[in-house]
């Protein structure tokens, strides 16, 4: 969701009085040694990988709590931030898939005048657009305050969209890529429009019920705390500064682009059940998969309908979204063969190195069983 903050993590453990971990020898596991190599960069790791015959494997590293130094529970929850759009994207083309909408109509067919501004003019914007990052909105979390301030303020919808409509669009609608909140901040308010009912509701209803997630779920509204296990997740707000809980916080300035919480395990459910058509009929899962170039991510990744494509170092590629939320990162994704693994850290990156790390780790992962 929001950018990395700009100091490197190992004050977090610097400031709990906690080292890096010493092993006599690198682990037999490369996934257990990868998730190793990311502590101190972070408090505290852990992941599921899935095999493609569906045997599943956990991991964790470092602690859940900087003060106890409690271990992290093998079934523990995350906030999964953009992760979320996978959902908001699949909800969108559901409903693409039963004729209530058109992905190349104008937003403004389903939102009339909802987007003016600034240059910002829904009538030239479609919603394949919003789903891709070819809108031009302006990204909303440019302009929201540091998690400081944010962190137990609630926000409506209306109010992130009315943050990047004070701003002109940073392109003409599909001249160019751009990551923006804000587009799918606006499907979100197109999935409610459409259904008549709350997008976390739909979202469950839709996706998270039938395929039996039974550790992810919408947080309801103004809840601020996470449910069930989970470790506790940080953030730094100056240097030299001790870190900052932030684990319960106000998730609503996510909304449809980044509120839901989940564990990797049912991340993984999630993408087998997206990939094996439980999700979509087979017109807009290709429709999803459909990628543009996204210069702006890593090299080599590319951007699809709330999907991203990213080739595996073992050869090939796989699909997934990363999620980026104060006191939580997830990395996810899935091979063409069914080899799926999610990655999560407890806390932000605060380098390109330490970034890089996690996502060494989930292409180990992915790349284990192959």
């Amino acid at each position: 969701m929001k950018k990395p903050l700009t100091l490197m993590i190992s004050a977090l453990a610097t400031a709990a009085g906690l080292a890096a971990p010493a092993y006599a020898q690198a682990p037999a596991d490369p996934v257990q040694a990868d998730l190793n190599k990311l502590v101190p960069d972070f408090p505290g790791a852990f992941a599921t990988v899935r095999d493609a015959d569906g045997k599943t494997r956990s991991y964790t590293a470092g602690v859940a709590d900087l003060e106890t130094e409690a271990e992290i529970p093998a079934d523990a929850r995350a906030r999964i931030g953009s992760a979320t759009k996978m959902f908001t994207s699949v909800i969108v083309l559901q409903l693409a898939g039963e004729g209530k909408v058109e992905l190349d109509a104008p937003i403004e067919k389903y939102l009339p005048k909802l987007i003016r501004g600034n240059g910002n003019d829904g009538r030239k914007i479609t919603v394949r657009r919003l789903l891709q990052h070819t809108s031009g909105l302006p990204n909303y979390t440019k302009y929201i305050p540091p998690i400081s301030e944010l962190q137990h303020k609630y926000m409506e919808p209306r109010e992130t969209l009315d943050l990047a409509l004070a701003h002109k669009p940073s392109f003409a609608p599909g001249k160019s890529w751009e990551y923006s909140n804000t587009g799918y901040t606006v499907l979100g308010l197109l999935v409610q429009k459409v259904t008549g009912r709350p997008i976390g509701e739909v979202i469950t209803d839709r996706i998270i019920e039938p395929l039996g997630l039974r550790d992810t779920y919408w947080p309801a509204l103004g809840e601020q705390v996470i449910r069930g296990p989970h470790p506790k997740g940080y953030a730094v707000k100056k240097p030299g500064e001790p870190p900052m809980d932030v684990t319960n916080l106000d998730p609503s300035w996510g909304w449809a682009a980044g509120e839901l919480v989940a564990t990797p395990d049912d991340v993984n459910r999630f993408l087998v059940g997206l990939m094996d058509g439980k999700l979509l009929k087979p017109a807009q899962l290709r429709q999803m998969k459909q990628t543009v170039e996204a210069p702006a991510l890593t090299k080599g990744w590319r951007y699809g309908l709330g999907l991203i494509k990213f080739p595996l170092s073992c050869g090939g590629y796989a699909w997934g979204h990363g999620g980026d939320i104060d006191g939580f990162e997830t990395r996810n994704g899935i091979t063409e063969d069914g080899r799926a693994a999610t990655v999560a850290v407890t806390a932000l990156p605060t380098s390109l190195t330490s970034a890089e790390r996690v996502n060494a780790a989930l292409d180990s992962a992915l790349c284990a069983g192959k």
